[in-house]
C-alpha cells in the first residue's frame, strides 16, 4: 500500500459505495490511490480503503479523517464529495440539513484543519437552476431557483462551501441526471417501467410534453471528473461547471421511442392538464394510500425545461459527452427485455411485477433425465410404502358390503313421518332404506375391486375410481333419504376414509414425474409458498367447524333428530325456531336432497382438498387447487346468498346458518392467494409452450428452484399462529371499520327500529359489505374493497328510496353510507410480501 501511495496522489471519495462513487473509483484507481468514505463499510477492488463515517456526527467525521491521515498521510489531491441525503417525498426533511448541508460543513472543516487539500469537488445538480424555454440554453450564470427540497439543499450547500472553503480550491459540478446502459436514473426508470407494464400512466404526461431535460452518461461523468482531478492545478480556485448532454429530447419523443423499442408499435402520448394530474396523484397518495412514485409536487414541475450550454466544461476540461441518451436507449431497453427482473432490481423497482416474461419462461430448464429417473424411483418407493392404505380400503369395502345387515336396512321400520325438509313425494321408508342398502353393497364391491387394481402403481385411474365411489357413498344417504341415522353417520365416515386412502396417501396419483423432480415451492415473483402447511392447516380446521354445523342441520332435515337448536331466533306462537323455519322452508325443500347435507359434503371436500398435497401443489396439482378455490369462493357466495334470502324471502333467521356462512367467508382471504398462484403458473406454462391440459391435470416443473423458508409445521404454536394470521393477509383499520358498518346494518331493526322495506335493503347490503370487507383482507385481493363504494352510496340513498325509517334513522344511514364509501378508498398498510404479477393489482 505504501508503495502505491508513493506513486500516486490520494483521492478521497465520499459516498464511495454508491452508483456514481463506484464508477469514479474504478475510473480514477489507475492513476490515484482511492480512499472511500461511506456510511457502510464495504470492499471494492478499486479502493485502497473504505472508512465508515457518519456525516451527522462531528466526532465520527474527525475520527474517520484521523484514520485516513494515519494510513495515507495529510495530503489529499482531491476530495470528491458525493454523499448527500435524497428522497422523493418532495417535502423538507431534517436530514437534508444534517447530512447534506451540515455534513458537508463538518467534512470541509475537518479537511481544512487537518489536511493539505488540492481540491474539493462538490456534486450538485442542474436543478438548482430555474428552468428555461425550448431553444434557450442555460449556463453556469443562469438564475438559481430550486423547486423542491433536494436541489434546495444543494444550493444551500454551494453557498456554504463558497463561504467556508478557505484556501481549498472548489469545483461545483451541476450535473444532469446520470444513467448507464441499465438505466439507474430514477425518473427515467419509472417512465420506462410504466410503458413496459402498459400502465395507463405510460400513455400520459402532465403538462407540455414538448419540453424535456438533459441526461448524462455515467462514463462521461467519470471522464469529466478524471479531467477535473488531473487538471486541478490549472482550474480556477472557485469553479462551477454544468455537466450534461447538449441534446435534450422532449418528454413526448422520449416516451414514444421507449414504447416503440419495448413493444414494437407506435406509442401514443396524451397530455393531461396539470390540475387533473395533480388531483389524480393526490388521490393515489392521500386518499387511496398507495405508495405511488408520482407525487403531486412532481406534477407541478413535470414539464420544466432545461437545455445546457457546456461551453465552460469544454473550455476548461476539453470535455464533451461522447454518448447520448437516445443512442443508449436501445441498449437500455434490450437489457430490460433480456432480464426484466434483474433490470427492475438494479433500478430499485419491484422485480415481482416482471418475473417470468416469455423469453425467460421458454428458456427455463426442465428437469433432466437423471432427475426424472430419481423422481420415478422415489414414486415407486412411496407406492411400496403406501400399500397399507390399499389394505385399509379393502377393509372399508368389506364393511360397506356388510353394513346394511348391521344397521337393519332391509328390516321394516313401520310408518314414519316424511322428513321435514323433503319437498317432493318419497318412497316408503323400507324402500328407501333398501335402496341405500343395495347401493352400499355395490359400492363396497366396487371399492374392493378398484383397490385391488390400484395395487399396481401404473393404474392411477383405479385410485381415482375408488375415490369416486367414496364420493357417491357420501351422497347416497341423502339421495335415498334414509331413515337410519347410523347408516348416514357410517357412510359419512366410510366415504371420507375411502377418498383419503385412495388418493391422499403419497404418492398422489397422476402427478407428472417432472413435477416431482423439482423441489421448488415458490411461485415466480412470490416471497412465500401459498400452499404451505402453515397456510392450509387452519383453513382445514375452520372447515371442520362448518362440517359439524352442516351435519347437525342435515340430521334434522332427514328426520334423525326431533328439533334443531337456535339460541336467538324463536317464535313461541309458531312452536318453531328460526333455524327450523329456514332449513324446512320452500327454498330448502326445492332441493332434491337435504341441502344442509350437501353443504356437509362440500365442507368434507374442503377439508380433503385443503389437506391433500405438499407445499408444491400449486404447480404439481393445479386442478386440485382450483377445485379447492371453487369449493370456498363460489360456495362462500352461495352461503351469503342464502343468508340474504332468509329474512327477505323465507321470513326467518337461522343462527347456525349465520355461523356457517361466517366460517365460509372467513376462509376466502386465506385461500385465494393459492388459487391466484396456480392461475399464474398455468398462464406461465402456456406461455412457455407447455401443453395446457396436461399441465392442469398432471402439473409441471417450476420455473425456478427457490424454496420457501417455512418448511413443515415444527414450530411453536405462537409462531404458527402468527405465520398463518399474517400469511398474505393484513388487517387495515379501514376494513375493520367497514366490517363493523356491515354488522351494524344487519342489526338496524333492533338499533334503529327500522322496518321493511328499508330493513331488507340494510340486510342485503350488510351481508355484501361484510363479504367484500373480509375478502379484501387478503392483500392480493385488496382492490375488492372498491365494491363497497357503490354499496355505501346505496346505503346513503336508501332512506330516500324505501320506507321503514325516518328522522334519526335516515341521518344515520346517510352518515354510515358516506363513511363506508370513504373507508373503502385507502388501501391500507402494504406488507413486504410479493405475489408475482399480482403485485400490480394491490392498489
Amino acid at each position: 500500500m505504501n508503495e502505491t501511495r508513493d506513486r500516486s496522489d490520494v483521492v478521497l471519495i465520499t459516498g464511495s459505495g454508491g452508483f456514481i462513487g463506484r464508477a469514479l473509483a474504478a475510473r480514477l484507481s489507475a492513476r490515484f490511490t482511492i480512499v472511500g468514505l461511506d456510511v457502510a463499510e464495504g470492499k471494492d477492488e478499486h479502493l485502497a480503503e473504505t472508512v465508515k463515517v457518519d456525516l451527522t456526527s462531528d466526532r465520527d467525521v474527525r475520527d474517520a479523517l484521523a484514520k485516513v491521515r494515519r494510513q495515507f498521510g495529510a495530503r489529499i489531491a482531491s476530495a470528491i464529495h458525493l454523499a448527500a441525503y435524497y428522497d422523493l417525498s418532495g417535502q423538507p426533511n431534517p436530514k437534508y440539513d444534517s447530512i447534506t448541508v451540515e455534513g458537508t460543513r463538518r467534512l470541509l472543516r475537518a479537511l481544512r484543519d487537518g489536511f493539505e487539500v488540492g481540491q474539493f469537488v462538490f456534486a450538485s445538480t442542474l436543478l438548482v437552476h430555474a428552468p428555461s424555454e425550448p431553444g434557450k440554453r442555460i449556463d453556469e450564470n443562469w438564475p438559481l431557483e430550486p423547486k423542491w427540497a433536494y436541489p434546495a439543499s444543494k444550493a444551500k450547500t454551494e453557498e456554504l462551501l463558497r463561504m467556508e472553503r478557505g484556501d481549498i480550491p472548489l469545483v461545483i459540478l451541476r450535473m444532469a441526471g446520470v444513467y448507464d446502459e441499465r438505466c439507474r436514473a430514477a425518473f427515467l426508470a419509472q417512465q420506462i417501467a410504466r410503458v413496459y407494464e402498459r400502465q395507463p400512466l405510460g400513455y400520459l404526461f402532465a403538462g407540455d410534453p414538448s419540453r424535456g431535460q438533459p441526461y448524462l452518461h455515467l462514463e462521461d461523468l467519470a471522464a469529466a471528473v478524471e479531467r477535473i482531478v488531473s487538471r486541478r492545478d490549472r482550474l480556477p480556485d472557485e469553479c462551477t461547471l454544468l455537466l450534461g448532454e447538449e441534446e435534450t429530447p422532449s418528454y413526448e419523443a422520449l416516451q414514444r421511442r421507449i414504447g416503440e423499442l419495448i413493444h414494437g408499435e407506435p406509442w401514443p402520448v396524451y397530455s393531461v392538464p396539470k390540475p387533473i394530474a395533480q388531483a389524480g396523484a393526490w388521490v393515489q397518495e392521500d386518499v387511496l394510500d398507495e405508495d405511488s412514485f408520482v407525487k403531486p409536487w412532481m406534477v407541478a414541475i413535470a414539464d420544466d425545461h432545461y437545455e445546457l450550454d457546456i461551453g465552460r466544461a469544454r473550455e476548461l476540461l476539453d470535455w464533451s459527452p461522447q454518448r447520448s441518451l437516445t443512442a443508449t436507449l436501445p441498449i437500455m431497453i434490450e437489457a430490460l427485455k433480456s432480464d426484466p427482473a434483474g433490470w427492475y432490481k438494479d433500478n430499485k423497482l419491484n422485480p415481482a411485477l416482471v418475473t417470468a416474461v416469455d423469453a425467460e419462461l421458454r428458456e427455463a430448464p426442465l428437469p433432466s433425465g437423471p432427475g426424472i429417473g430419481a423422481a420415478q424411483e422415489t414414486l415407486e418407493a412411496e407406492h411400496g410404502r403406501a400399500l397399507w392404505a390399499h389394505l385399509v380400503n379393502l377393509a372399508l369395502g368389506a364393511w360397506l358390503v356388510a353394513s346394511p345387515f348391521a344397521y337393519g336396512l332391509f328390516e321394516a321400520v313401520g310408518p314414519l313421518p316424511s322428513p321435514p325438509a323433503a319437498g317432493h313425494e318419497l318412497a316408503d321408508p323400507e324402500i328407501r332404506n333398501a335402496r341405500l342398502a343395495w347401493s352400499e353393497i355395490v359400492s363396497g364391491f366396487a371399492v374392493m375391486t378398484l383397490t385391488a387394481a390400484a395395487m399396481t402403481r401404473s393404474r392411477s385411474w383405479a385410485r381415482w375410481g375408488c375415490a369416486a365411489v367414496g364420493l357417491w357413498t357420501l351422497f347416497a344417504p341423502l339421495v335415498f333419504w334414509t331413515t337410519s341415522a347410523a347408516a348416514y353417520a357410517a357412510d359419512t365416515l366410510a366415504g371420507t376414509f375411502v377418498i383419503v386412502f385412495s388418493v391422499m396417501i403419497p404418492p398422489p396419483p397422476g402427478v407428472a414425474p417432472e413435477a416431482h423432480a423439482s423441489a421448488s415451492d415458490l411461485p415466480l415473483g412470490w416471497s412465500y409458498s401459498p400452499s404451505s402447511y402453515v397456510q392450509r392447516v387452519p383453513i382445514v380446521a375452520l372447515a371442520f367447524g362448518g362440517l359439524f354445523i352442516s351435519r347437525y342441520l342435515a340430521a334434522f332435515q332427514l328426520g334423525h333428530v326431533e328439533e334443531a337448536w337456535d339460541p336467538f331466533f324463536r317464535d313461541g306462537a309458531a312452536r318453531m325456531n328460526g333455524t327450523e323455519a329456514v332449513i324446512t322452508s320452500s327454498v330448502s325443500k326445492g332441493f332434491p336432497i337435504a341441502d344442509a347435507g350437501f353443504g356437509a359434503i362440500a365442507y368434507i371436500l374442503d377439508i380433503l382438498t385443503g389437506a391433500m398435497g405438499d407445499q408444491r401443489r400449486w404447480r404439481t396439482m393445479p386442478w386440485l387447487v382450483l377445485v379447492f378455490g371453487l369449493l370456498i369462493v363460489p360456495l362462500g357466495a352461495v352461503s351469503i346468498g342464502f343468508i340474504i334470502i332468509q329474512p327477505t324471502v323465507i321470513g326467518a333467521l337461522c343462527t347456525l346458518c349465520l355461523m356457517q356462512a361466517a366460517i365460509t367467508v372467513v376462509l376466502i382471504p386465506f385461500s385465494v392467494d393459492e388459487v391466484l398462484a396456480t392461475c399464474q403458473f398455468l398462464l406461465q406454462a402456456r406461455r412457455a409452450g407447455r401443453p395446457f391440459w396436461r399441465t392442469l391435470f398432471r402439473g409441471g416443473a417450476g420455473f425456478s428452484e427457490e424454496r420457501d423458508r417455512m418448511q413443515g409445521l415444527d414450530m411453536p404454536l405462537t409462531q404458527f399462529t402468527r405465520e398463518f394470521v399474517a400469511g398474505g393477509v393484513t388487517y387495515p383499520w379501514t376494513l375493520a371499520a367497514s366490517l363493523a358498518v356491515g354488522v351494524f346494518l344487519l342489526t338496524t331493526p333492533l338499533t334503529l327500529a327500522v322496518a321493511h322495506p328499508l330493513y331488507f335493503s340494510d340486510h342485503i347490503v350488510g351481508c355484501l359489505v361484510i363479504t367484500v370487507a373480509v375478502t379484501a383482507l387478503g392483500e392480493v385481493t385488496r382492490a375488492v374493497r372498491f365494491l363497497n363504494i357503490p354499496l355505501g352510496l346505496w346505503v346513503a340513498a336508501s332512506p330516500l328510496l324505501f320506507a321503514g325509517g325516518e328522522g334519526l334513522s335516515s341521518t344515520i344511514h346517510v352518515s354510515l353510507g358516506l363513511g363506508l364509501a370513504a373507508l373503502s378508498l385507502p388501501r391500507g398498510r402494504r406488507t413486504n410480501e410479493h405475489y408475482g404479477g399480482w403485485d400490480r393489482y394491490i392498489v
